[in-house]
């Protein structure tokens, strides 16, 4: 198999040369591109084509979230991981509703990153626990939707126990593990939310599942 290709995009050198130094510890990633702001992100998306752009959130020209809309946009194969300082409501819900599969604080391990990488290469969510916590929070209390409302009556008994699995950020092959399953079956099962629920990815659908009231406070664990 290839490696998966990283475009790194960050205003500071400094940050963007440390990063590079850790995704390539792992054999199987490679960095195909640095930009130094949201307007060179898009631009190298287009000539790179990597499979993952870890973006910034604040960034000269064309912040992160602009640049997300846009790579979302233009080259949707791309996942897009954000890789920020910053854990603001507003950068928060904006990156999410934008495309982004994973949202990351960079207080985050070397050895953290590289899991995400690959997570959201495969098609996965990733989101920091104090962001996933922002999520659930902002969901409950908004109007008309109540925690441990009815689950919709399309999706089975095991497709929720999955996707509050995943709502914790559990990888497919954790999923699989804690349900006594193999991870062809997971995917499957996951692959039968996204359908139901009209949705692209497994961030969407947790988001989904949060915003209904489907999954809980416990249930995030």
């Amino acid at each position: 198999m290839g490696k998966i290709k990283i475009l790194i995009a960050d205003d500071h050198a400094v940050v963007r040369e440390g990063t590079r130094q850790i995704l390539e510890q792992a054999e199987d990633l490679v960095v195909v591109g640095e930009a130094c702001d949201g307007e060179e992100a898009i631009r190298l998306t287009g000539s790179a084509r990597p499979d993952v752009a870890i973006i910034d959130v604040n960034m000269p020209r064309v912040d992160g979230v602009e640049a997300t809309k846009q790579i979302k946009t233009l080259y949707p194969n791309t996942a897009i991981l954000i890789l920020t300082a910053y854990d603001d409501d507003q950068f928060v819900f904006s990156l999410l509703e934008a495309g982004a599969a994973g949202y990351l604080l960079k207080s985050i391990r070397g050895r953290e990153l590289i899991d995400a990488v690959r997570r959201v290469y495969s098609g996965e969510s990733v989101l920091h626990p104090a962001v996933a916590r922002k999520v659930l929070n902002r969901f409950v209390s908004g109007a008309g939707k109540t925690v441990g409302q009815e689950t919709p009556g399309a999706l089975s008994t095991r497709e929720m126990d999955v996707l509050k699995l995943a709502a914790r950020g559990l990888s497919n092959q954790d999923i699989a593990n804690e349900l006594c399953l193999s991870l062809r079956t997971v995917q499957g099962h996951l692959g039968h939310v996204f359908n139901k629920l009209q949705v692209s990815s497994r961030t969407e659908a947790v988001v989904r599942a949060i915003k209904e009231g489907w999954v809980t406070v416990d249930d995030l664990g």
